[in-house]
């Protein structure tokens, strides 16, 4: 297997390096095909400017092999190239947006299935907000008021992004309803990356990740590890 990236929110906006760094280093180095999705972007007609942002902030790092994959609704996502531009890739980044189009877009597509293929031979899958809450076997649609299954790649477990702004907010209510899930709250330019010995996850960037688990809160800031 390879290693999964969750992140708060804010990408790209400059503080997110030491993450993105070390996935790009988990992935094989500057060299390393690295596939932006910019699925999430898409009800809105943000996904270009999306794709282009993240493009951008990883060719800044220093990456040489970067694409945005317009796997943008059932039928793209269902494309045998970009299914195949995303099994030989090496880190897979889905961005942030529309949380539950995201999760209804990708599962059961061959894009998703490429992924999780190129995952299950090193490949990193990395996600911001509503990529990441897409992640877990979890996430919570703030459309509809709804908590809804996911993509399950960390199990019995739910993200609340930007949790330093507004994500803390929606813990009281969500804990009510699935007591028994373990949440992570993960602060805006903030990551948790399971890297760590044992596969524990570390902590990366500048705020904290808060777990919610059994009835305790405890928050790990940078350079902090913990279990899932």
């Amino acid at each position: 297997m390879g290693y999964l990236l969750l992140e708060g929110g804010a990408e790209f906006g400059g503080q997110m390096r030491i993450p993105d760094v070390r996935a790009l280093d988990l992935a094989g180095g500057f060299d390393a095909p690295l596939r932006i999705v910019p699925t999430a972007a898409a009800p809105d007609g943000n996904h270009l400017r999306a794709g282009g942002n993240g493009v951008r902030w990883f060719e800044s790092l220093g990456a040489r092999d970067v694409e945005s994959v317009q796997a943008l609704d059932k039928a793209s996502a269902d494309d045998e190239a970009i299914a195949n531009s995303l099994r030989t890739a090496k880190l897979i980044y889905l961005l942030g947006g529309f949380t539950h189009y995201l999760a209804q877009t990708l599962k059961d597509s061959l894009a998703w299935s490429a992924a999780l293929e190129a995952y299950r031979n090193g490949a990193v899958i990395a996600g911001s907000s509503a990529g990441a809450m897409v992640m877990c076997e979890f996430y919570y649609d703030p459309y509809e008021g709804k908590i809804r299954e996911g993509l399950n790649l960390v199990s019995n477990s739910l993200v609340l992004p930007h949790h330093n702004t507004f994500g803390k907010g929606w813990a009281p209510r969500l804990l009510k309803q699935i007591p028994n899930v373990t949440f992570f709250g993960i602060d805006e330019q903030t990551g948790m990356l399971n890297d760590a010995e044992n596969g524990m996850w570390n902590v990366y960037g500048a705020g904290e990740v808060t777990v919610y688990r059994d009835g305790k809160v405890d928050a790990y800031k940078a350079g902090g590890a913990f279990s899932v």
